[in-house]
């Protein structure tokens, strides 16, 4: 009985199964790349962050074939990546999502659970492709950013900057409105543009309105 329980922590991989594992993540990370590349809609996109997903699912799967069923190794892991300190936050939902999504495909291709890491990789990508296109056709994508300072506190020049927004935009939220010493203000708002091929237009009439400088929009990472 003794021997039967002993046999749990023993465990070896060949190489061909080191490969075949790091082969088939390496396979699935390719997609969850391309899946993420494809759902996301936010402005803050980075192809760094998609091929860091391709190489968290190949160190997942090598982590856990150096785990395998030895529980001194998990615990010496534990300890090793606890020394490490991340400094960057990730503030999107989606891209917390697709490191969960990269990180339990790299588990299962490190076990050697291919089908299921094939399997699931397809699926999971293909909803996560649908839902991203309802949700762009809903109008749920993510709002374009805009920034101006004004000089002083003119009501008439709020006026006529609102009414510059009203025509151009579907929605606006105002989210900032920073104070300067100089009594200058500066005005944050996320709007939803009508039509995106009048970016520049809503931009020189905000200029054309005396006391209106320093006009941002920010959209994909593209200032106008």
């Amino acid at each position: 009985m003794f021997n039967d329980f002993s046999t749990i922590f023993q465990y070896s991989l060949s190489t061909g199964e080191i490969i075949e594992n790091i082969l088939i993540a390496l396979l699935c990370a390719l997609f969850i790349s391309f899946f993420y590349k494809k759902t996301y809609n936010g402005p803050g996109y980075l192809d760094s962050f998609a091929n860091a997903l391709i190489l968290l699912s190949l160190i997942t799967a090598v982590v856990i074939m150096i785990i395998g069923n030895n529980l001194a190794r998990a615990f010496g892991l534990v300890g090793a990546m606890s020394i490490i300190r991340f400094r960057t936050a990730v503030k999107e939902t989606h891209d917390i999502v697709y490191i969960f999504f990269a990180l339990t495909i790299g588990m299962a291709s490190g076990v050697g659970l291919h089908s299921l890491a094939i399997v699931g990789t397809a699926f999971i990508g293909i909803i996560s492709f649908v839902i991203s296109k309802v949700s762009t056709t809903n109008g749920d994508a993510k709002s374009t950013l805009l920034e101006f300072q004004i000089e002083g506190n003119n009501e008439k020049i709020t006026l006529d900057y609102k009414k510059v927004l009203s025509k151009y935009t579907k929605r606006m939220k105002l989210i900032n409105i920073k104070s300067f010493e100089n009594q200058n203000m500066l005005i944050s708002y996320y709007i939803k543009i009508k039509n995106e091929s009048q970016s520049i237009n809503l931009v020189n009439e905000l200029q054309n309105i005396s006391g209106i400088k320093n006009i941002s929009l920010f959209s994909d990472e593209e200032a106008f």
